[in-house]
């Protein structure tokens, strides 16, 4: 997407120009923003608005306009067949990469549970996952397979906070479906949106539409419904046996304490699945906090944030279970199971890295919110999955609770604003931008290139100039978070806002003043001026 200005353009160093008159007269309705003294050092006349962006190609110069519009190439209909051909190749990479995410995860999840069943040691089964995916970057990093990040203390200070989180919801993820059925937990987990809701409404004090609040609705109400339905089958079974099997006895000593080992083992599970849930929203939360322009990749940060869990999570594992009790386990295991159990426990810690690298690449070419979509269907298909290889026995109102669940998760993806407030599709409404300053306006998924970099690059360094970009379903945070590292600007700040289909990039300096008067689907209307 680049955007289009009504405004003549003129071209030099690979960037182009808006050039206006010097003597444009500021509009009383529009305030005038405070101005920061910064050194004037340019190539070009400060007295004009500047607009930063990659020169299109034979593009018709358009009359002078007070007013400057950005559109999305979408809006003007102009999209070269190249882009075209180049969407529809994202696209299919996209699909692989969900396609790869869903079938590994559901690989994780079968190995995971039958470890669990033969070997019931979640504490450690959590530590082996990490441990594999440690060993596997270290190993990428040696022989140059993947890129080796670049990291200092403030990167690991920042992401301690984000890494204890981790541990916590893995950990408790793993206990969980070490009691309970691998679709409960699913089922469980699938509430995590009314957790993040909860926490950002009551402990941050976000506020949001009343769009989001009705789809907890069915999240809350579809958990609750199978979680009832899950307890209650299982405790039928449970009286069963021990009404069946002990009738002439007056006290059943035996089956009393196989239904108190039932509800003990019902509630670690139930338990389990919600601390995962409160765990990985604040996980979320510390994330978008502390790692906001730090310079390591979606597959690196995850390699990173799996080094330090591992790191906090080993001597919890060795005081909660120890290497006596893994090594009678193991044993048991062993003659039950036989090799095959080395086999497993080495899948399912390989598989729980993959999936996970994988879901963080796929990160790198899509939004925040179709990645969220994404994550609901993953869902889906490990509960299914699960219920058919294990044979789960299934309720009709427990599979209601859980289609309930799953589609209340969906709604809240499609209406919860990652930052900024959610509109309806072509709906004018004003724009809150934070921390603006003075500046120009670039609009576009050209934001990435090469071309842009170095155009942003050198303006930087000559101009001391501010950014702030807002980004959308074409440029995820992550792409943001490189294109700024590739800059050099270690001060930047970066919004996530619904309802545009590409980036848009502010950058600012104390000769220029700019208000956003109204956005809809297709277009930002602003003005710029001297």
């Amino acid at each position: 997407m680049i955007s289009s200005l009504k405004q003549p353009a003129s071209f030099s160093h690979g960037s182009y120009f808006l050039t206006s008159r010097t003597n444009l007269v500021t509009p009383g309705c529009l305030p005038v923003l405070p101005s920061l003294r910064l050194p004037r050092i340019s190539v070009v006349s400060l007295s004009k608005p500047l607009h930063i962006g990659a020169p299109p190609i034979e593009r018709k110069r358009k009359e002078l306009s007070t007013s400057i519009g950005c559109s999305a190439y979408e809006a003007d209909r102009s999209e070269p067949v190249a882009d075209a051909r180049s969407e529809s190749a994202r696209k299919i990479k996209i699909g692989i990469y969900f396609a790869t995410w869903w079938s590994l995860n559901v690989v994780f999840n079968i190995y995971n549970k039958k470890v669990l069943n033969a070997y019931p040691y979640p504490w450690l089964t959590s530590t082996l996952s990490l441990a594999a995916g440690s060993l596997i970057m270290l190993v990428s990093w040696a022989l140059r397979i993947a890129e080796t990040p670049k990291t200092d203390l403030e990167f690991w200070k920042s992401l301690f906070p984000v890494a204890v989180a981790h541990t916590i919801g893995h950990v408790a993820a793993t206990v969980s479906m070490s009691k309970v059925a691998v679709s409960f937990t699913h089922i469980i987990k699938s509430g995590e949106p009314a957790f993040s809701v909860l926490v950002s409404r009551f402990i941050l004090g976000e506020t949001f539409p009343p769009a989001v609040y009705l789809s907890l609705i069915p999240i809350i109400g579809g958990c609750g419904l199978s979680a009832l339905t899950e307890l209650n089958f299982n405790m039928i079974v449970a009286l069963n046996h021990v009404v069946s099997g002990y009738l002439r006895l007056l006290v059943d000593s035996e089956g009393f304490c196989l239904l108190v080992c039932f509800f003990m083992s019902m509630s670690k599970g139930f338990m389990g699945a919600m601390i995962s849930n409160l765990a990985f929203v604040f996980r979320n939360i510390f994330s978008k906090k502390g790692m906001k322009g730090k310079s390591v990749s979606g597959m690196n940060y995850y390699a990173c944030l799996s080094m330090l869990s591992l790191v906090i999570l080993t001597p919890f594992a060795i005081a909660v279970e120890g290497p006596q009790m893994w090594a009678a386990g193991f044993q048991q295991a062993f003659s039950d199971i036989g090799p095959q159990i080395v086999w497993w426990m080495a899948a399912q810690s390989v598989f729980y890295h993959l999936y996970n690298q994988v879901s963080y690449m796929s990160l790198d070419e899509i939004s925040p919110l179709t990645f969220s979509i994404g994550n609901t269907m993953k869902r889906i298909s490990v509960i299914v999955s699960s219920i058919i290889i294990f044979q789960t026995p299934v309720q009709p109102v427990n599979a209601l609770g859980a289609a309930i669940a799953v589609l209340g998760t969906f709604l809240y993806s499609q209406n919860y604003p990652p930052l900024c407030k959610e509109v309806k599709t072509g709906e004018a409404r004003k724009l809150q931008l934070k921390r603006v300053k003075h500046g120009v306006l670039e609009s576009g998924s050209r934001a990435k290139s090469a071309l842009f970099t170095g155009a942003l690059k050198t303006l930087i360094r000559m101009r001391n100039l501010h950014v702030i970009a807002l980004f959308e379903p074409r440029i995820s945070g992550i792409q943001a978070d490189r294109t700024i590292r590739r800059i050099g600007l270690p001060n930047s700040y970066r919004e996530e806002a619904n309802g545009f289909s590409g980036g848009i990039w502010l950058l600012w300096d104390d000769h220029w003043h700019i208000e956003i008067l109204e956005t809809t689907s297709q277009y930002i209307h602003c003005r710029i001026w001297v």
